[in-house]
């Protein structure tokens, strides 16, 4: 399978195409992040006193807890996909996209910190938020020509369908 990682380059006032990078590291992430919903999904379902029947409202309620929500739009003609994911505050450089034939996956991590100086005392806060989302897509897209822009916290996928192979009708002729 073909997969591809896209690099979002946010310019200054107008959006510019992405550059596709290897997806070395995306499965690991992946992994990684399925690994932190599953521990705390485990943790609200010890808390429930381990009552079963409830495991997909645990994992969602932890997927909620752990990730900010990623609000998209998926348009289909009959040639593309084009997708619109809300990622305010999140930089270029904060984001990885990974695209594969049939799966799109979007995460990103953003670190916030605000120091303030009062008196003798200093107050921090320190936030960290992370995004994850994967889309399956309904019919094969081309991994090698997909494009991404972010502007005004907003990322467009524009990701063409690969071309579907026509029958050939086999004629028998007589020898």
């Amino acid at each position: 399978m073909n997969k591809q990682s896209v690099a979002i380059m946010q310019p200054a006032k107008e959006p510019a195409p992405m550059k596709l990078l290897a997806a070395s590291n995306l499965l690991d992430r992946i992994e990684d992040m399925s690994s932190s919903i599953a521990r705390r999904a485990f943790e609200i379902f010890d808390g429930r006193g381990r009552g079963h029947g409830h495991a997909l409202e645990d994992w969602l309620r932890a997927e909620s807890e752990l990730f900010h929500p990623v609000h998209l739009d998926i348009a289909q003609s009959d040639y593309a996909y084009t997708v619109h994911l809300e990622v305010p505050g999140f930089s270029a450089k904060d984001l990885e996209v990974g695209v594969e034939p049939h799966r799109l996956i979007v995460s990103g991590v953003r670190e916030i910190s605000q120091e303030r100086a009062s008196r003798q005392t200093v107050y921090k806060e320190h936030c960290v938020n992370q995004i994850f989302r994967t889309i399956d897509l309904p019919e094969e897209v081309d991994s090698s020509k997909v494009t991404a822009t972010l502007r005004d916290g907003v990322l467009e996928l524009s990701m063409p369908k690969t071309v579907k192979a026509l029958k050939v009708p086999v004629e028998e002729k007589p020898a």
